[in-house]
């Protein structure tokens, strides 16, 4: 499956998979394209470092969001793109790109959905006092992190938490859940039913180790 990776940022998850996709391990998925709306994206040096090739694509030369989605669907889709993973791509998807990719964007975010949507959800799990947070890789929709959640990994909060050091720690089962998820993806084993997700195999991320108090 030929997998195009959005982003607007430093692209920590995008590492990752490129990691994973160096090693073999995140097949029968194939990094096909990164692509980003940002020029200065540091997501763009990763991915020519791995060798894998990149396009700009500016929302500001663009009149209206839906024209710029237009836009995206189609770069990605002459690239061959059969899976689109967004990797800190900070952009609200519109239907007009949702519909050529049906049940075929995912998300990673940083807290356990339906908990925490949109921005600084690190802050948002402080802020309200849970002892839980952790992260969700999701089908994205065209509410704000409202798609069908695909898996999630728990991670405590501690006592000294800061909003850095709860970053931290997520991000570091952002790294292992996003790529078990696009492997399980491309192999064919990630179903959905409505809002309910099935991930069938003894190794679907779905079963990835949830940590407790």
């Amino acid at each position: 499956m030929k997998i195009g990776v959005l982003a607007s940022g430093g692209g920590t998850n995008l590492q990752s998979l490129i990691d994973h996709w160096r090693k073999g391990t995140l097949a029968p998925a194939e990094l096909t394209v990164v692509g980003a709306n940002v020029a200065t994206a540091f997501a763009l040096e990763r991915a020519a470092a791995a060798g894998i090739p990149t396009f700009v694509l500016s929302h500001k030369t663009f009149a209206a969001r839906e024209e710029f989605d237009r836009a995206l669907a189609a770069e990605l889709r002459a690239r061959g793109v059969e899976l689109v993973v967004l990797a800190g791509f900070m952009r609200v998807l519109t239907p007009a790109f949702l519909a050529a990719f049906p049940h075929r964007v995912v998300n990673i975010h940083p807290a356990l959905l339906p908990s925490f949507p949109g921005t600084h959800a690190q802050k948002q799990a402080l802020d309200y006092g849970v002892k839980l947070t952790g992260c969700t890789v999701h089908f994205v929709d065209t509410g704000t992190d409202t798609g069908p959640i695909i898996a999630q990994t728990a991670v405590p909060l501690l006592p000294d938490d800061d909003e850095e050091d709860l970053r931290e720690r997520i991000l570091a089962e952002e790294h292992r859940l996003l790529p078990a998820v696009v492997r399980a993806i491309a192999a064919g084993k990630v179903t959905v039913e409505g809002r309910r997700v099935r991930v069938a195999g003894a190794d679907a991320p779905a079963d990835a180790r949830l940590r407790s108090l």
